[in-house]
């Protein structure tokens, strides 16, 4: 990454993954932990990497869609705190 002079944080925003895991798979691979396959010893398919990235993307679309939802909810409840039949 700094051969080619990208951020961490531009390179894990392009993989869809948090630049945390980015950064642990960096310091596994410095370490010599990472070996680049899957546990079964087969390297990783292109296909496999492009659907973890669809995960990733679909996780944190699923987490914008629920925030909204449960500011709604919030709102609601409190709104339904506030009246009084006095």
């Amino acid at each position: 990454m700094e051969v080619e002079g990208k951020k961490q944080a531009d390179v894990a925003r392009e993989l869809g993954i948090i630049e945390q895991t980015l950064h642990s798979w960096r310091k596994a691979h410095g370490q010599g932990k990472l070996a680049g396959a899957t546990s079964n010893g087969k390297p990783i398919s292109e296909e496999q990497m492009e659907l973890s990235r669809v995960r990733a993307e679909n996780a944190r679309l699923k987490m914008e869609v629920e925030i909204p939802k449960k500011k709604r909810r919030r709102t609601l409840q409190k709104n339904i705190c506030e009246v009084r039949l006095d």
